[in-house]
């Protein structure tokens, strides 16, 4: 069975406190340290919350200047990452070093338009550092 996604009430913003309350103690400080990590000057990244009428909730845009790196949402006992990607950027998604779980599940994804939708469902500190090998890569993209 699918996990409910969470933070759907249009006038409570996600703060701090907020996700800490609906994440809990074992995923709120791997959320914390992922925004932490992707705020600091090495990656220059800004998280956009807001609530999104077409899905009935609260969604964080990551974005680099303009683009948008990934989008993120919060789920019962996780975080999820979703990133997109054209299918000329296959070949550098393959050559990435991340889990090849990553890599087999995006080659098997079905594209959106002309997009290739790339999940990851965080439960754990361990998958950050596939998380920022992915944003540097993302942010490298022209």
């Amino acid at each position: 069975m699918e996990a409910q996604m969470l933070l759907r009430t249009p006038d409570i913003y996600p703060s701090n406190e907020v996700l800490k309350a609906t994440l809990g103690e074992t995923i709120y400080p791997v959320l914390e340290s992922f925004l932490t990590t992707i705020t600091n000057e090495e990656y220059a990244l800004t998280p956009e919350w807001r609530f999104y009428n077409d899905g009935k909730a609260w969604l964080c845009k990551v974005v680099y200047k303009k683009k948008t790196i990934l989008w993120l949402s919060v789920w019962e006992g996780f975080f999820k990452t979703s990133f997109y990607f054209t299918e000329k950027h296959l070949e550098g998604i393959a050559a990435l070093d991340i889990f090849e779980s990553i890599k087999a599940d995006f080659a098997q994804a079905k594209p959106s338009g002309r997009l290739i939708p790339m999940i990851i469902d965080v439960k754990g500190e361990s998958q950050l550092t596939d998380l920022l090998t992915i944003i540097r890569h993302k942010k490298s993209l022209k």
